[in-house]
């Protein structure tokens, strides 16, 4: 990633800056980053996960949120993008900007974006009280790792290759890895 103009802003500023723009743009301790384009297949492996999501929650109080949606970590200084993300949380119900309690957040790997996804942005995203699961989704290798918060509030990976179907204990159900990566291509 790399800086929006080297700009510097508190995050009222930012969000005020934000709405005037035509871009996305996450926020990080006051430094802002200028967010770039996915390629088709990061677009599509977001969107079946989104749509599972959506269909498996009807009903429920929780709700699926796709990459246009902020989310702020308070206590990272943060504001990101997730390619996905899950709320049951009253207050992110009634938000207009930003969701603020997600309970899954999902991050579809990109060359650019790898070792931030899994390095500094898991670091900000554990800073949630509300979040039980970080998935991060790797197109190439079609493998979904699944990062599960413990009663003792440590992370344990769950790693999902070939096989049937993935548990989201979170939100009470599986989704098949087939459904995931539909649509896209074998490598």
């Amino acid at each position: 990633m790399q800086t929006a103009e080297q700009l510097h802003f508190t995050a009222a500023e930012f969000l005020a800056w934000e709405e005037t723009q035509s871009e996305k743009h996450e926020f990080i301790a006051g430094e802002v980053f200028a967010m770039t384009g996915a390629r088709q297949d990061h677009v599509i492996v977001s969107l079946n996960i989104a749509s599972a999501l959506k269909q498996r929650l009807r009903g429920t109080p929780c709700r699926a949120y796709i990459a246009d949606m902020k989310l702020h970590v308070e206590a990272a200084d943060a504001f990101f993008y997730p390619d996905v993300m899950v709320s049951c949380h009253a207050e992110d119900r009634l938000a207009k900007q930003f969701l603020s309690h997600p309970a899954l957040i999902v991050e579809v790997l990109s060359e650019s974006t790898a070792d931030y996804d899994r390095g500094g942005k898991f670091v900000a995203y554990r800073k949630l009280e509300s979040l039980q699961e970080y998935l991060i989704v790797d197109i190439d290798n079609r493998r979904v790792e699944c990062f599960r918060r413990t009663a003792d509030n440590d992370w344990l990976l769950h790693d999902y290759l070939g096989e049937a179907e993935f548990q989201l204990s979170s939100l009470g159900f599986s989704l098949p890895l087939a459904e995931v990566f539909e649509d896209i291509a074998a490598t």
